[in-house]
């Protein structure tokens, strides 16, 4: 576990670049200063996206946790849940459209229509 990065993760962040370019998605950035360091950033259309593991993040697509040290898996993703749900309510409170997409919808080539209509909407402005 100790050798999986919290950046540049191929099942997330690079499979979502992949799908960026299959939908001729441009003007996000990666690596903005702002708070919950999100994995992608449309600064213009004020659309914010975090590429979520499933596990990290605790969907319910894989009800798997660690058959050793059980409480200290469950803590972790409940304290991740937590910190998700208050991040996004900070940017939301800030003005920003804030997306989690999960893994595995990102492994199923799918991104979300509301996300897609938004960042296409707010890009002809």
């Amino acid at each position: 576990m100790s050798r999986i990065k919290g950046k540049g993760n191929r099942t997330t962040e690079i499979a979502l670049i992949e799908l960026f370019k299959k939908h001729k998605i441009t003007g996000w950035r990666r690596n903005q200063k702002i708070l919950g360091k999100p994995d992608f950033v449309f600064p213009k259309q004020k659309i914010i996206i975090f590429a979520d593991g499933c596990f990290w993040h605790g969907h319910n697509c894989r009800n798997t946790i660690s058959k050793t040290n059980k409480a200290f898996w469950e803590r972790k993703i409940s304290d991740n849940k937590h910190r998700d749900r208050k991040q996004t309510s900070r940017l939301r409170r800030m003005g920003w459209s804030v997306y989690r997409i999960w893994e595995c919808q990102i492994r199923k080539g799918k991104i979300p229509k509301n996300l897609l209509n938004s960042i296409k909407a707010n890009s002809l402005q």
